[in-house]
């Protein structure tokens, strides 16, 4: 049997705090992705008898060995750093506005009670969390083996329970910075189209925790209060089902990190022209009533081609650089030019150019990790110059930051920024890197070594020679400027920082 205990002061009102915490999307939030991922949200928030479930893994980085690495890769999927259990607790007390508990019902370790304790403090709330827990050797070994494994895993309740500092502490700054940036003057009402995928997932629960209302797109029948069918191949979408929305954000397209084949090139086009068309076109139709404001479309930094630069240290790229003629820059070309009926309608509209997205649960990294956690990770260079290429790149909590941040500003709204967001926007972190310095800062936080030259052939093997040419081999130096312009305040602004935040 072991105490744990956490204490975090938050400069806002107790009555804010603890509201946080009553909404949708507050678990999403606090539940690191080096640690694991909610499968079931709580049915009835933090109210006793609610229930969710988590798919924890076991402290630490597992599955390091050159097996894991290979076994990931010729899979071809994310790497998962260590084997997960399902965890389920129920919530088992309720004080509104001063305390709420949760208990595990079933799990991995020998038992869990976890109280959330809000106080006031001078300028703010104190926090306190306790948790009296038992490990699983407690079972079977009691005395200094069990008192060892309570020690190792306290250790992995603080690595926690900093993330969890970190993301309130920034969501609730977050919030209070757009409190009534708006002219509609209440909580919006937003749509988000791929709400399910790593930005969605994360976007929706950031949105919920300011009390905005978010309505999935689902292509399949509606299980869930909310939830929106639209079906983009067939053009399938009631424009009453957005009549009360404010905003929408289109983030769905398939996955690009493929071989490109002529089948998955038409289908990577396929799948982000037909959204975008149906949903710009249907927020036109809404937008002589006055019903939708906004309109906000993902888009990619491959706007403007893997290689834009002819010298080795050029200035950042500006959202009024020219497109690139390789295929993912024409993608994104066709890709933002079908958000143009929304923008001709009047509806303020976005195009979000996005860099490499920084997390651990999927993307770029998330491929990257078994090399490195093999000691096999090490910089790519640019075939025949051998130039290092550049990296821009963007934590997941600025991504999804600055979708809610375009979604939330409104030029004509009171104290908002002179460069609030319309039009398009490159959405990566002000300090890219070369590669070979992003190599050294991912061994240095995953305390791996990182000196290994990546051959060309083995992005070729997995990609393709164009697929590898496009994305592998790509070099772009972005700049954030225009985001910064409008108010935005990044949370990560050094990739060191972005990495260590996601990794164990």
């Amino acid at each position: 049997m072991a105490v744990f205990e956490h204490q975090t002061f938050l400069p806002h009102p107790r009555e804010e705090v603890f509201a946080w915490f009553e909404r949708p999307g507050a678990l999403h939030r606090l539940t690191p992705p080096f640690s694991g991922r909610v499968l079931s949200a709580p049915s009835d928030g933090i109210r006793p008898g609610s229930t969710a479930v988590i798919a924890i893994g076991a402290p630490g980085v597992a599955g390091t060995g050159l097996a894991a690495a290979a076994a990931a890769l010729a899979a071809r999927v994310p790497w998962t750093p260590r084997p997960e259990v399902a965890w389920t607790a129920r919530h088992t007390a309720y004080e509104k506005g001063r305390l709420f508990r949760d208990e595990m019902v079933r799990g991995p370790l020998g038992h869990w009670v976890h109280t959330h304790l809000f106080e006031d403090a001078p300028g703010g709330t104190l926090m306190r969390d306790t948790i009296d827990y038992g490990v699983p050797a407690e079972r079977f070994f009691p005395g200094s083996t069990a008192e060892s494994a309570a020690r190792l895993f306290a250790s992995h309740l603080r690595r926690i329970f900093a993330y969890r500092a970190d993301q309130l502490a920034a969501d609730l700054a977050f919030h209070a910075a757009h409190t009534g940036l708006h002219p509609a003057g209440r909580p919006l009402a937003v749509a988000i189209s791929g709400a399910s995928g790593l930005i969605g997932t994360q976007l929706r629960a950031l949105l919920e925790g300011g009390g905005h209302r978010v309505l999935p797109l689902v292509r399949r029948a509606p299980a869930a209060p909310g939830e929106i069918f639209w079906g983009p191949a067939t053009g399938t979408l009631d424009p009453e089902d957005l009549a009360a929305c404010d905003a929408v954000v289109n983030l769905a397209g398939s996955p690009i990190g493929r071989r490109f084949t002529p089948a998955v090139k038409e289908d990577i086009l396929r799948s982000r022209l037909s959204g975008t068309d149906l949903l710009a076109r249907t927020a036109a139709r809404l937008a002589g009533g006055g019903a939708m404001r906004t309109f906000v479309s993902a888009s990619a930094t491959g706007y403007y081609g893997a290689h834009p630069h002819r010298e080795p240290d050029p200035e950042p790229l500006r959202e009024d650089a020219p497109a690139g003629d390789d295929f993912l820059a024409a993608v994104c070309s066709a890709w933002e030019a079908a958000a143009a009926p929304a923008e001709s309608a009047g509806v303020r509209t976005v195009r979000m150019r996005t860099g490499l997205v920084q997390s651990s649960a999927g993307g770029v990294l998330a491929q990257l990790l078994p090399l490195y956690a093999a000691g096999l990770g090490g910089p790519v260079r640019l075939p025949g110059s051998g130039e290092d290429p550049w990296q821009s790149w963007i934590s997941l909590e600025d991504t999804v930051g600055a979708y809610a941040h375009a979604v939330l500003g409104d030029p004509a709204a009171e104290g908002a920024a002179e460069g609030a967001l319309e039009g398009p926007v490159n959405l990566v972190a002000p300090e890219p890197v070369p590669g070979s310095v992003y190599a050294r800062t991912l061994g240095r936080a995953l305390h791996r070594p990182a000196a290994l030259r990546v051959p060309a052939a083995a992005p070729r093997l997995l990609l393709g020679r164009e697929g590898a040419a496009d994305l592998a081999f790509s070099s772009q130096r972005v700049s954030s400027s225009r985001l910064e312009a409008s108010g935005y305040v990044f949370r990560h602004r050094r990739l060191e920082d972005a990495l260590r935040h996601v990794l164990p």
